[in-house]
């Protein structure tokens, strides 16, 4: 510790030190931040680019379902095409169904009510009145009683 400085220059010079820290940390943070969102929406835009081709495929595949129905097993082409759209017409409804009953068994935020709920009962039970932490004198009072001496 330098001698020479007075506590009111350490203690400035200890803030700005902290200042300077936090700054650091948060350009850190931003620079983290953005690293980070760059490959999520890479990644975000090549998932979007598999799915569409998913889709694709899943189209075609339909298309080849139903030719294979037409050809292998005799049915008629609208009866081919029909077969392959009912049957995903009954897979969308399942899966709409089973996320439907997901949604039904969401917890609502249960134990952060319980929670606040608890927290709220032990508010209402009586405190014992706390200590005051102010001085009982003044600034302008302290050493009021030396004028008195002095005159």
């Amino acid at each position: 510790m330098r001698e020479d400085e007075s506590l009111g220059a350490l203690v400035a010079e200890a803030s700005t030190h902290i200042s300077t820290l936090v700054r650091a940390e948060i350009e850190l943070a931003k620079s983290e931040l953005k690293f980070d969102a760059k490959r999520v929406g890479m990644a975000t835009g090549l998932f979007a680019a598999a799915a569409f081709t998913l889709h694709l495929v899943l189209i075609l595949a339909s298309f080849t379902i139903a030719y294979v129905l037409h050809d292998a097993v005799g049915l008629s082409t609208w009866l081919s095409f029909l077969i392959v759209t009912v049957f995903y017409l009954v897979t969308a409804g399942i899966l709409g169904f089973v996320g439907y009953r997901r949604l039904q068994g969401l917890a609502g935020f249960k134990r952060t009510r319980r929670s606040l709920q608890n927290l709220k009962s032990t508010d209402e039970t009586p405190h014992l009145e706390p200590v005051p932490t102010t001085p009982t004198t003044t600034a302008g009072e302290v050493g009021a009683h030396r004028a008195t001496i002095a005159s």
